[in-house]
């Protein structure tokens, strides 16, 4: 099976969208407002610190960290501010499916940039990604397309990073009107050089898209179980931490071009 989905069960208009506030409170939405990019790393018992009020995302992400027990934790949230020709106060079903098929297409993150701080300079992220015919397979497939994005969905792809080399993800999007959430698991051991650093299964990146209004809200956390070395976890803890802008910047840039298809 290459993916699996669910298929949604509408036609009409969406409309559904939270205000900052109600999602974040007064003091993160004045803060995201006014250009901030709040991010916070935890190395022990992590909890939510930044997670919007929303009641699906919460659940899910919530069951991740109890499972996985991590111990590294990076959240940060980004406001994206809707273009003017954007539907208001909340996406229509066209700028939905449009936004679903930007964040789905993965191998739009070959190539992406991230800053080393190890390094001191721009560093690639991921120098190949393509979707994959299966959790076991090899072989690249086109980024699947929807004309409805559907309620859940399963898709593998082979990512080669240039830190934590190449390996196999598995990657579960959940739509609801309003809400997309995608979560990133890890199916091969990931190595730093030649030290495992995390081990199969031992991760999770999630990033989730809130409608808000005039904007849309971007909650994005990485967590792991990760190897007990020496520094192993504030190495991890800042490569998340650096890889979080760029992921960012790669969203930002995805729906720039929904808007524009929708």
């Amino acid at each position: 099976m290459i993916f699996t989905a669910l298929p949604l069960l509408f036609s009409g208009p969406v409309l559904s969208a939270m205000s900052l506030e109600e999602l974040v409170g007064d003091e993160y939405a004045k803060a995201l407002l006014a250009g901030e990019k709040p991010l916070l790393a935890q190395f022990k018992d992590p909890r939510f610190r930044l997670a919007p009020w929303h009641d699906s995302l919460r659940a899910l992400i919530g069951k991740q960290l109890n499972e996985l027990g991590p111990s590294v934790m990076v959240e940060t949230l980004y406001l994206y501010k809707k273009p003017p020709e954007a539907e208001r106060p909340a996406m229509n079903a066209a700028e939905e499916a449009s936004l679903f098929n930007q964040v789905l297409a993965l191998s739009t993150l070959a190539g992406l940039q991230y800053y080393s701080a190890s390094r001191g300079a721009m560093r690639t992220f991921y120098e190949t990604s393509s979707v994959i015919d299966g959790p076991s397979g090899k072989k690249p497939i086109g980024d699947p397309v929807y004309s409805r994005p559907p309620a859940e969905l399963t898709v593998y792809a082979r990512q080669k990073d240039l830190t934590f080399g190449d390996n196999t993800y598995q990657y579960k999007f959940y739509y609801e009107p309003g809400s997309l959430i995608f979560i990133q698991e890890n199916l091969t051991t990931m190595m730093a050089g030649i030290i495992p650093a995390v081990g199969k299964n031992k991760l999770r990146s999630a990033v989730a898209v809130l409608d808000a209004e005039d904007h849309l809200l971007v909650y994005a956390v990485s967590m792991a179980k990760v190897a007990s070395l020496l520094g192993m976890n504030d190495r991890v803890g800042n490569s998340f931490s650096n890889r979080a802008e760029a992921i960012i910047h790669w969203f930002s840039n995805q729906a720039d071009k929904a808007f524009r298809k929708k």
